[in-house]
């Protein structure tokens, strides 16, 4: 199989998270993982200034772009290219042209290979995020998007969650957590001192 590669799509402005939402409902109806493997909406964290009090929020880095990691056929541009509220690639002529290691570092997407000493079935703590300090067991895990789906408790049932395995570590039975064995990057090399979300919290490009 051809290598998958990210690609810019161009929505129309307010439709990035719904473009991304259909995408992802189309690649699990049509057993596309393999081949549309990650859809992105970058954020940032910004500081609004609003009846004299800071507060922290997301906001779109980029809005009416969509980031895609996947391998490109007559299929898969196809599906991509008539989601609803796709206007097209980013390229000439509107081309598809995937990113260059160069525009993607900025972004937080690098290329790496990731050790985990945690597996199915291993108890871990998340380390971030809106989950932050929650623990849960692992019931799979996506080595390609580098994302595990653990179950966590909510509104007093087991709810699976997704969430990036960078963000976790183990947890082991005697209560003592291993040391975490990867930190993410940023382009600035500091981790989660970055001032974009989006770099500190995204996994890296396969």
């Amino acid at each position: 199989m051809a290598e998958a590669h990210w690609y810019v799509v161009h929505t129309y402005s307010g439709y990035e998270n719904k473009v991304k939402a259909n995408i992802d409902k189309t690649i699990e109806n049509r057993h596309l993982e393999d081949q549309i493997l990650e859809v992105r909406v970058p954020m940032q964290d910004v500081v609004e200034l609003k009846n004299g009090a800071k507060k922290q929020v997301q906001k779109k880095m980029f809005p009416g772009y969509v980031l895609i990691n996947m391998v490109m056929n007559d299929d898969t541009w196809y599906v991509v290219r008539n989601t609803r509220g796709v206007t097209g690639f980013v390229g000439p002529g509107s081309k598809p042209v995937p990113l260059t290691e160069a525009e993607m570092r900025p972004l937080g997407i690098e290329s790496e290979n990731i050790v985990v000493d945690f597996a199915e079935g291993d108890s871990v703590v998340v380390t971030g995020g809106v989950w932050k300090d929650t623990v849960g067991v692992i019931q799979s895990m996506n080595s390609g998007k580098q994302i595990v789906t653990i179950n966590v408790e909510l509104f007093g049932r087991e709810t699976p969650v997704e969430i990036s395995q960078n963000l976790l570590r183990r947890q082991f039975s005697n209560g003592k957590e291993s040391r975490r064995i990867h930190q993410i990057a940023d382009s600035c090399g500091q981790g989660y001192t970055c001032s974009s979300s989006w770099t500190c919290t995204w996994t890296a490009r396969r």
